[in-house]
């Protein structure tokens, strides 16, 4: 059986992406990241999504990226709210954590030589967020690159090791069909950047206003909670 590390951090996107790799029939690991993010609630939503999905290899791994800070998800930055998608696409927006994917991925393959696995998905997307640098195909093609050169298995010429980004380039709202047709309980996933301790979301981020746009547009209700019927935009 084909052997996957699949980056897990409990929102729609990630949830999909794993849900795809598991109906490739991949063997997989799901790898997930406590790193100081304000919105903790998605990694209770990580173990809960990965146990539905029948993955029971789950990785959390504690690490602390606020000592850096320079993100609104890690340091006392606002998030900002009621944006439009002109202003969400414009600039790379303050939630950016500073190389967090690559962080993720340095992992990811560190991981994936010890569970010998060929095969990396991150659920990245670079139609929602264009302004985020790690979410590009050419930084995805440069990783992988630099990937196989760094590890054992795909130097010995044995194997040669793929980041598989199957979202890429799908709207959100084509990856909550996806997701959906699949079978991702979307109830359980965090996406909000301020969701509090219970997974409550504010509404009014970017995320939020992304996620609920897509379901709309798919004619499926958002089973998303919010703080307050007030804050929904």
């Amino acid at each position: 059986m084909r052997r996957a590390v699949v980056l897990l951090s409990g929102g729609i996107d990630s949830s999909t992406t794993l849900a795809i790799a598991k109906s490739e029939n991949y063997a997989v690991t799901a790898l997930s990241f406590a790193y100081g993010q304000r919105h903790k609630s998605e990694l209770a939503a990580a173990k809960s999504l990965a146990q539905d999905l029948g993955v029971t290899d789950h990785y959390v791994v504690n690490i602390d990226l606020r000592v850096f800070g320079k993100s609104a998800l890690t340091d006392d930055i606002p998030v900002p709210i009621h944006r439009s998608h002109e202003e969400m696409a414009r600039d790379i927006a303050p939630t950016y954590v500073p190389a967090r994917n690559t962080i993720f991925l340095a992992y990811a393959i560190s991981l994936a030589e010890v569970r010998e696995a060929d095969d990396i998905f991150i659920g990245v997307n670079a139609l929602d967020y264009g302004g985020y640098p790690d979410c590009r195909p050419e930084y995805l093609n440069a990783f992988q690159n630099m990937a196989r050169l760094a590890t054992a298995r795909c130097v010995n010429g044995d194997h040669s090791l793929r980041i598989n980004a199957p979202l890429l380039n799908k709207t959100k709202s084509e990856i909550i069909r996806i997701g959906f047709d699949l079978g991702v309980d979307f109830a359980k996933t965090v996406t909000c950047y301020q969701a509090n301790e219970d997974g409550l979301a504010c509404g009014q981020c970017d995320a939020c206003i992304l996620r609920r746009q897509g379901f709309e547009i798919n004619g499926l209700i958002d089973p998303t909670r919010y703080v307050g019927p007030k804050q929904i935009t």
